[in-house]
């Protein structure tokens, strides 16, 4: 019964939901009476575990920012540089693709205009994951495996345009493709291309 959800259980519920409605109605048109109704409270019950809408969006922004850093962590396992930046763009695909709603709100009013601090926590997780992608760039680099004439933090660029330029797609097409399969195939074209003339050669053998 809802009477029996400790208040922990319940803020992550509604967060929960607020994710599943904005990627079902859009974040700019979604409502705490939305939100209310799809967790079976009234709305001043939502505002008593989120004091505003704005801090309903932060605690939806932690959540996100949590678990990617969470993946991250997995990520960065990966015994190879090779493997590590392949696996630090999959985990933002797969992100992306289990939180269909992530693009919208990046690009939404919420983010952009009405919520600072919603926009903060988006800026210093976009940071830590370049600083991820940085890392493994310049082990690959070290190893001879990319060109040194490009700066790893300008490939972590394209990278990172690369992860939003096939989620807009993905998104704007209906998701009419697998978005972590089409990612990861760019990935491997756009890795191609900065790869040394050497690495290129010993692939071929």
């Amino acid at each position: 019964m809802a009477g029996r959800q400790s208040a922990e259980d319940r803020k992550a519920q509604i967060v929960t939901e607020m994710l599943r409605l904005a990627d079902e109605i859009g974040p700019d048109r979604l409502s705490t009476t939305d939100v209310a109704r799809a967790v079976g409270l009234s709305q001043p019950a939502i505002f008593r575990h989120f004091p505003t809408k704005s801090a309903l969006w932060l605690a939806v922004a932690e959540d996100i920012a949590a678990r990617l850093r969470d993946d991250w962590a997995t990520a960065t396992q990966a015994v190879t540089p090779e493997a590590r930046l392949k696996a630090l763009i999959g985990a933002q695909l797969t992100a992306i693709a289990q939180t269909p709603a992530l693009p919208s709100i990046l690009f939404s009013r919420e983010l952009q205009v009405d919520n600072p601090a919603l926009r903060d926590v988006f800026r210093r997780l976009l940071g830590t994951f370049q600083s991820h992608l940085v890392s493994a760039i310049g082990d690959q680099q070290t190893a001879g495996h990319l060109h040194h004439d490009v700066e790893p933090e300008d490939i972590a660029i394209l990278l990172t345009a690369l992860v939003q330029g096939v989620a807009i797609r993905w998104t704007l097409g209906a998701r009419g493709f697998p978005l972590v399969q089409e990612g990861l195939r760019l990935f491997d074209v756009q890795l191609a291309l900065l790869c040394t003339r050497e690495d290129l050669t010993h692939d071929r053998k």
